[in-house]
């Protein structure tokens, strides 16, 4: 098969809808380095950047209510920034770049999906939610 490691996707395939920022971005923990209280941030495997991860609501109307929520890690030397708040808008809507999905199987032996972005950043404005074809003028 073809196919190895991350899987490339686009925004609009993954998140057809869009999707919020429900948290703030934080690094995220190389359990294997980390010990006795010493924080030791994870880094990529394959680039050696540094990994950060931010929870986003999916605004899929069809999901269910445990399924909205995923973390995005997003790989970055910096810590990235969230793009500024909406007037009116109790979350902040996000856009990624770069999206791969990794499959595997989780702990309860599920099909699950690690979701990595290379930048994230405000969305872009379009004429149809879930058609990323027309893009607002």
């Amino acid at each position: 098969m073809a196919l190895r490691g991350p899987i490339p996707i686009s925004f609009d395939q993954i998140f057809p809808y869009g999707c919020y920022a429900v948290g703030e971005v934080e690094p995220v923990k190389d359990f294997e380095a980390s010990s006795n209280g010493r924080f030791v941030q994870a880094r990529d495997k394959q680039t050696g950047e540094l990994v950060w991860q931010i929870a986003v609501m999916d605004a899929d109307p069809s999901l269910k209510a445990a399924q909205k929520t995923v973390a995005v890690k997003i790989l970055a030397p910096a810590q990235p920034v969230l793009p500024a708040p909406v007037a009116g808008v109790p979350f902040t809507p996000v856009e990624f770049d770069g999206l791969t999905v990794t499959p595997y199987v989780n702990g309860s032996g599920r099909l699950a999906y690690s979701i990595r972005a290379r930048e994230m950043r405000a969305p872009r404005a379009h004429a149809k939610a879930g058609n990323s074809k027309e893009a607002a003028a």
